[in-house]
């Protein structure tokens, strides 16, 4: 008799890992995972161990939202320290290039004044030698670059500290994710296995498709102790049938976040991809992975934030994407790491990497990378992108977080691209301080004031209204804000009716409509349809 087919659950989390800390996009680059290893983890969880009750009380405290302090009430000691011992261990030759990194960071502040660096090779750390290139600025200020290429070659990119939980959830609620480990627990299934294991694939397909109990066990490498509650993750019932759209108009589908699903009958295209993936009851309307196509032919990255690089979402979807469109950089920084680099090397193929003002073409649409201003703290960050999407001659522009500081720029892109149709803004206005996501990669403290002067801040309405004013769409959306519960986790906001961001969205969004144009703040979930018909008939007249 043949072994029953079962599907993987709909609520089934599939949590990406970096020694036990959840993965974002700055763990998985050698340098940047060094340093976010012992200036975040390592110090997290050192603070932790001397005093536990000050993160019991952290946490607590709504204005402490997002802060540096473990969600474990005090209690785990014995466990946290067990998992830094670990993180000590494994993580040796790393926690030596991060400090390696700091070191030179110091000498070429103490020792480079302008002259020749030839003979400064000598004093770079040797566990760097061959991995740097020392070079001044334009203001003979020294600095170096990685040949980051050759450190996911070297033994500072550690697979092993990568690793899967499995688990069912059955709501949002989640420790934030920067600030907490995965510890061990009984309903929690940990798979240690790379992010580029072909059977992420295999179990990811069966959500849809079904399978073999039998054969993912074999290819995940499932222990006898570990069946019982590998097995409590498949049912034999199959998700409904997915219908895939047939129509003649450009369909648009709002996820949640910055995560917009554009398709028409021949082509599919998913903006930075930040889905609720679990199927379970809740009061938001909202769609989830169950209304994501078979294939995905193109899926576009902005820039590299946690809120729009997930790979929880990501790494389950890795099977159905055809074409992975990131932002080109390879400038060797250890503040931009190349994200075209960061997804070959975790499994995905067929990744592009666009420049600004690039275009790819395939039947009657295109995908047109723009540059792409602000919420990145004034640092010299190159892996950031805005895109239009013209399909037909209509013109969808998805502007991320972008904060219009030189309107010259969006004014000489407007003379190439012309009037939109729709545009998408993000209009977190108030943003975290420079440090709350790059401050691990910094050698040189800065002041309380210069930090709380770079924010991670998008458009409020002033600006957002001179980008509404350059590019003249007949619909405008204000999205990426973080407010849908499932994005708690990685965004640490909970907005009020006082709070900034909604005041000055909540304006934008009445200043449009004063003026005809069609306008809302997305929540939720969001679906239009767009005639094509019309947008060629108009083109013809």
């Amino acid at each position: 008799m043949s072994e029953k087919k079962v599907y993987l659950k709909p609520n089934v989390v599939l949590e990406p890992l970096y020694d036990r800390w959840y993965a974002w996009s700055h763990l998985i680059s050698p340098a940047t995972a060094s340093m976010n290893t012992i200036a975040r983890h390592l110090t997290i969880m050192d603070s932790y161990l001397d005093d536990p009750s000050i993160h019991a009380e952290a946490v607590l405290n709504p204005k402490m939202k997002g802060g540096p302090f473990m969600d474990f009430g005090g209690g785990r000691v014995a466990e946290v320290k067990a998992l830094k011992e670990t993180i000590l261990k494994r993580q040796e030759k790393v926690i030596q290039f991060a400090q390696a990194a700091k070191e030179l960071d110091k000498i070429l502040a103490t020792e480079c004044k302008g002259f020749g660096l030839e003979t400064v090779y000598e004093k770079v750390p040797d566990i760097l030698k061959g991995y740097v290139e020392l070079y001044y600025d334009r203001n003979n200020n020294a600095d170096f670059r990685f040949f980051e290429s050759l450190l996911y070659k070297s033994e500072f990119y550690n697979k092993k500290a990568q690793s899967i939980a499995l688990w069912i959830t059955n709501n949002d609620h989640r420790p934030f994710c920067l600030s907490t480990p995965r510890l061990d627990e009984p309903d929690v299934l940990h798979l240690p296995i790379p992010f580029d294991h072909a059977g992420i694939d295999v179990l990811s397909r069966m959500k849809r498709g079904g399978g073999s109990l039998a054969e993912i066990k074999k290819i995940l490498n499932i222990s006898a102790d570990q069946e019982a509650l590998f097995d409590t993750f498949f049912t034999e019932t199959p998700p409904p049938v997915y219908k895939k759209y047939t129509g003649d108009k450009i369909r648009m589908r709002y996820f949640g976040h910055a995560c917009i699903l554009v398709e028409t009958k021949d082509v599919s295209i998913l903006v930075d991809p930040l889905i609720s993936y679990y199927g379970y009851d809740s009061d938001i309307e909202h769609f989830s992975d169950a209304d994501l196509p078979d294939t995905i032919d193109y899926v576009l990255i902005t820039h590299n934030h946690q809120d729009h690089i997930l790979f929880e979402t990501l790494l389950p979807l890795r099977h159905k994407i055809k074409n992975l469109i990131v932002p080109r950089t390879c400038s060797g920084k250890l503040e931009d790491p190349d994200l075209k680099l960061m997804f070959k090397n975790i499994g995905f193929n067929n990744v592009v990497a666009i420049d600004e003002m690039e275009t790819i073409e395939f039947i009657d649409t295109t995908i047109t990378g723009l540059p792409f201003t602000g919420e990145h703290s004034d640092l010299n960050i190159q892996t950031k992108s805005c895109y239009l999407v013209q399909i037909s001659g209509f013109k969808l522009l998805f502007l991320a977080d972008s904060r219009i500081v030189e309107s010259g720029l969006y004014k000489h892109i407007h003379q190439q691209i012309g009037d939109v149709d729709v545009m998408f803004l993000g209009m977190e206005c108030d943003g975290a301080p420079l440090t709350w996501l790059y401050g691990p990669l910094l050698t040189k403290k800065i002041t309380r004031d210069q930090d709380g002067s770079r924010r991670l801040a998008g458009s409020d309405c002033t600006k957002g209204m001179a980008l509404v004013n350059i590019f003249n769409p007949k619909e405008a959306y204000v999205y990426a804000m973080g407010m849908e519960p499932w994005l708690e986790f990685i965004s640490s906001i909970k907005y009020t009716d006082e709070s900034n961001p909604i005041i000055q969205s909540n304006k934008l969004v009445k200043e449009c409509e004063a003026r005809g144009i069609i306008a809302e703040r997305l929540y939720g979930e969001k679906e239009l349809l767009y005639d094509r018909k019309e947008v060629l008939a108009a083109e013809l007249q």
